[in-house]
């Protein structure tokens, strides 16, 4: 198939929208995923990105790396019922398309796809991303990635509904803090509206997204924020706790549930960085940093394994929790 076949000659000069517009023409198959452990931009840009590219033809399907549960807070998201588990997928798609991950480890398992696709795409908003893929579409200035798929929608001629639109809002409202991180910029208010004209309800939206939470998450709070440390002497400020989906459960709670910590840990007016350590079941330590903009906490991932952007980033630790917060911690001393 001419979507294979050209792959070394011609990727360098081809852009994702003309790919995946040839793809569809092509009615080739698309395998399309987020990240592990998606958010949701991971969910609101595949899922959008989906439906954009069943409507022009292509046969598509969407999966998200294992082990993968849909989480509560975004199973209302349009498409989201089509989801189909990493092992359902062709081993060799015609075109594979990675969104919102920051780097093929946070693939998981479906990173070798990115070598057996006839042609692999990479659409990406994070500052980290080191370039990977045979096409990229990475902007790490771009405030969500669901912005770049707003603009692939366009150049595809895929006309914005309330299905799609919702799944855009989603991604842009969480992914902007609503609006209130420095992330927003004029285009983005102005994709907003464009949304906000197709008549989605935004404020069910954001209601569900940032407003809505089982009683447990108060009592699961509660512990986690009592037990947090100020260290003022570490960088421009640290403000750090931990949690994991076993003390998740005690409360009654999904292990998603710890991923809203850390916005809250992060309004310590003393500390520059906020940290939350979740403890995961294989014992490994998933770590979330945020920063109030005098620290770039992707260059501190990085340096630890993970990445992100500027002011929101995250990694891995298979160390126990005191060795991997001094790690942190000199980490920050160096900035």
């Amino acid at each position: 198939m001419p979507l294979s076949s050209a792959r070394a000659a011609d990727a360098p000069l081809r852009t994702a929208a003309s790919v995946l517009a040839e793809a569809a023409d092509a009615r080739a198959t698309v395998v399309l995923s987020g990240h592990v452990q998606p958010d949701a931009d991971a969910l609101g840009s595949t899922l959008s990105l989906a439906e954009g590219l069943r409507r022009r033809g292509a046969r598509v399907l969407v999966t998200f790396p294992g082990p993968f549960t849909l989480p509560t807070s975004l199973g209302w998201l349009p498409g989201a019922e089509g989801l189909v588990p990493s092992t359902a997928v062709p081993s060799s798609p015609d075109v594979f398309v990675s969104l919102d991950a920051a780097s093929p480890a946070r693939l998981g398992e479906l990173a070798v796809l990115l070598d057996t696709a006839g042609t692999s795409i990479v659409v990406d908003h994070h500052a980290s991303n080191p370039g990977f893929g045979d096409v990229r579409l990475v902007d790490g200035g771009a405030p969500a990635t669901v912005t770049l798929v707003a603009g692939l929608l366009d150049e595809l001629g895929v006309t914005l509904d309330r299905p799609l639109a919702t799944c855009l809002y989603a991604g842009l409202a969480a992914d902007t803090g609503s609006f209130r991180f420095g992330n927003t910029r004029p285009e983005t208010h102005e994709l907003a509206a464009r949304l906000l004209a197709t008549g989605i309800d935004h404020s069910d939206i954001s209601r569900r997204l940032f407003d809505t939470a089982p009683f447990g998450w108060l009592g699961l709070l509660s512990v986690v924020t009592g037990r947090a440390v100020l260290e003022t002497e570490v960088g421009g400020g640290l403000v750090w706790t931990w949690s994991s989906t076993a003390e998740a459960a005690e409360h009654g709670l999904p292990g998603e549930q710890l991923e809203a910590l850390v916005d809250v840990v992060r309004s310590t007016q003393e500390a520059d960085v906020a940290c939350v350590l979740k403890g995961q079941d294989d014992g490994s330590w998933s770590v979330s940093l945020r920063s109030r903009g005098a620290t770039d906490v992707a260059r501190v991932a990085m340096a630890l394994g993970g990445g992100g952007h500027v002011l929101a980033a995250g990694y891995s630790s298979c160390a126990d929790r005191e060795t991997t917060i001094a790690a942190l911690r000199r980490e920050l001393a160096s900035e």
